[in-house]
């Protein structure tokens, strides 16, 4: 609701200055720090003095008296220096808010440009944990988000079943285990599979660390594995599809869908990288290098060198670099031949943006609770599987430690000639999870008193230190459950357990949400529980206790339908509502709902969901201060009485929206 009219005002006013004084300009807004300096401020004239040589308050003043009416504005005023501040029609923008409060999400056309968000992509060698988390829920959040703008968007969830981490497993089983193919199918079927794996892959690093010697036994394993011959082979798909199973249980649990698993195995088997090199060798991507430390690599020019003047590069064909490239290049093959993971990874991006010219093969694999379907790549598939990739615009989540061979796919992209692909090629990079010294306590781990006074304490998947997901959201729930007892006893127990979980995994999601990607987040049971403060519980409390209000209103009426109807009906109606409107505490909660749309726009030109989770803390603070000064139920006046009521059910129907974007559902009770 507010950006529309944000984006009226910008519309207005260049074409205002365009026609008076022929004059093209970028038409910036912001919010004023403060209700009574009006909605929307800009600071154009600014700018546009410096062209037209003329002070920016006379401008200002031009400019307001000349531009015409815009719809749902009631005023421009100058102010300061030079803004133009924009007062909004306040009882209009309220109307247009209960039109619209809590609409579903655009559907995108079936043909519309494709999004493809990749995200979670767990190695599928043990139990997920904490930082896992915190890929899955950016990832799932931001493909809501996009959804909602009206994007058509497929979520990828990339499994890596070849490398080094299942290599590891796989040698676990055999040399320490010491278990036959058939005694791993029992293992693989029991529960908590991928927790016992856990367990072994830390065993195994310490069996690797005592004998350095033993990395040639993984080596053997990891290159029959990518071969896909022999016992081990079978052992890893064994173990990376039974784990996979696992860890999609586990994002159920927090409401995360997929649409496609593509799989190592796969790009390997069906030769994606011969037809990738093959294009990138055609096109003067990579070059052949025959003298210093790369010599007999197939390298990839970076923009230094590729201005350097010492670099002799013979475009086209089997391209050959007499000059020792360095630091200048990245290998993409290697001069024993094997290609490299930012190689595979071109491949990879290659097949997304469908430039390939090759495609998986396709099999239905899981159906999470809500009926959606998960498909995996595979070396036989099915007939009438849906069409994936051919993506316009790609977003990776990948931790930030990832930043450089993201960039290196980005320029390998540009190196062939796909500038447009390169452009529309995003990587929404994030840092670690890790616990604070309390929360490490909380969960058994021993602390080094030197730890004890750190903000934060690391974690280890390989070490076996870190906190499983499935036990995190398994606690969470259990201490909500505990309070969700305590306060609500005479509630149904199935209902008590809904409730527990909607709390605890809003508390979850909202956490591992509200930092900006690039921070560290230190997680606590405690903070993240909280019902003050920027939290999950904070927010939902605001929409129980909204929905309380409309529950009670019905409890005093003999016909509670009836009276609802009758109060919306008396608060649309209303005479005068900018008389209520011209209350800071109303104005304000009306001004905040109707940003949802403005908030969303944010987080995807921005790539910061955590702007999303802001404007839902805020909009429910703004709630409470409405809620605490307002007697609402006994308000005396009943259009006024009328219009906190409506204002109630807009903030209601406002924040579930938003919090469903950020993948949370509301409880029936706190």
């Amino acid at each position: 609701m507010y950006q529309p009219i944000v984006k009226r005002i910008r519309k207005a006013l260049r074409a205002n200055i365009l026609k008076k004084y022929k004059t093209e300009v970028t038409v910036l807004t912001e919010q004023p720090p403060r209700l009574e300096m009006g909605e929307v401020a800009s600071p154009v004239c600014f700018e546009l003095a410096k062209t037209l040589k003329k002070a920016p308050r006379i401008l200002a003043q031009e400019i307001a008296v000349s531009t015409g009416p815009i719809e749902g504005v009631a005023r421009l005023e100058v102010a300061g220096g030079g803004y133009l501040n924009a007062y909004l029609d306040r009882a209009a923008y309220l109307a247009a808010l209960n039109e619209s409060a809590g609409a579903e999400a655009r559907v995108a056309a079936g043909d519309a440009p494709k999004t493809v968000v990749e995200h979670t992509a767990i190695n599928p060698n043990k139990a997920a944990h904490i930082g896992h988390l915190r890929n899955a829920v950016l990832g799932d959040t931001f493909s809501r988000i996009l959804r909602h703008a009206g994007r058509r968007v497929e979520a990828q969830n990339y499994i890596d079943n070849t490398g080094v981490q299942v290599a590891d497993v796989v040698l676990g089983f055999i040399q320490l285990e010491k278990k036959s193919l058939d005694d791993l199918r029992k293992l693989a079927a029991a529960p908590k599979f991928d927790f016992y794996c856990w367990d072994l892959y830390a065993r195994v690093t310490i069996f690797l660390e005592e004998d350095k010697e033993r990395l040639k036994l993984r080596a053997d394993v990891g290159k029959k594995i990518e071969e896909g011959h022999g016992l081990e082979a079978e052992m890893g798909e064994l173990i990376s599809t039974a784990i996979v199973r696992r860890h999609l249980e586990t994002m159920d649990r927090l409401g995360i869908d997929y649409d496609l698993l593509p799989r190592e195995s796969e790009i390997l088997h069906l030769k994606f990288w011969d037809a990738a090199f093959a294009m990138l060798k055609e096109r003067g991507a990579i070059h052949f290098v025959t003298t210093g430390k790369n010599a007999g690599c197939w390298v990839m020019r970076t923009i230094e060198s590729e201005n350097s003047a010492d670099a002799k590069i013979k475009a086209g064909g089997d391209a050959v670099v007499a000059a020792d490239p360095d630091d200048e290049a990245k290998v993409i093959v290697r001069s024993n031949g094997t290609v490299t993971y930012v190689g595979k990874d071109i491949a990879y991006h290659l097949w997304k943006f469908g430039l390939l010219g090759r495609d998986f093969h396709y099999r239905p694999f899981y159906r999470h609770p809500d009926g959606h379907e998960a498909w995996i790549t595979a070396s036989s598939g099915v007939s009438d599987a849906p069409q994936f990739g051919r993506a316009s615009a790609v977003y990776n989540v990948i931790d930030s430690r990832q930043a450089y061979p993201q960039r290196v796919v980005v320029q390998g992209l540009r190196a062939a000639g796909y500038e447009e692909q390169a452009e529309h090629l995003a990587h929404l990079a994030y840092d670690v999870v890790a616990l604070t010294p309390r929360c490490a306590a909380e969960l058994g781990y021993e602390i080094a008193p030197e730890d004890a006074k750190k903000p934060y304490v690391d974690i280890s998947g390989r070490k076996g230190q870190g906190v499983k997901a499935d036990d995190l959201l398994d606690k969470l729930i259990a201490a909500t459950r505990a309070e969700v007892d305590q306060r609500h006893p005479e509630t149904p127990e199935i209902e008590r357990e809904a409730n527990a979980r909607k709390i605890a995994v809003g508390a979850l999601r909202y956490f591992l949400l509200k930092y900006t990607r690039t921070t560290i987040i230190a997680f606590d049971f405690q903070d993240a529980l909280s019902f003050e403060g920027e939290t999950g519980p904070y927010c939902l409390y605001a929409i129980v206790r909204a929905r309380s209000i409309w529950k009670k209103e019905a409890e005093n009426s003999t016909d509670g339908g009836k009276a609802e109807r009758d109060t919306l009906r008396l608060a649309e109606s209303a005479g005068d509502p900018a008389r209520f409107l011209a209350e800071a505490d109303i104005w304000d909660v009306v001004l905040r709902a109707g940003s949802l749309g403005s908030a969303v726009e944010t987080a995807i030109s921005t790539e910061e969901p955590a702007f999303l989770a802001k404007w839902a803390f805020q909009l429910a603070q703004s709630f409470n201060v409405f809620y605490h000064k307002h007697r609402i139920l006994t308000e005396q006046d009943p259009q006024k009485k009328a219009l906190l009521l409506l204002v109630t059910r807009l903030v209601e129907k406002q924040l579930v929206a938003g919090l469903r974007l950020l993948g949370i559902e509301a409880p029936d009770e706190m």
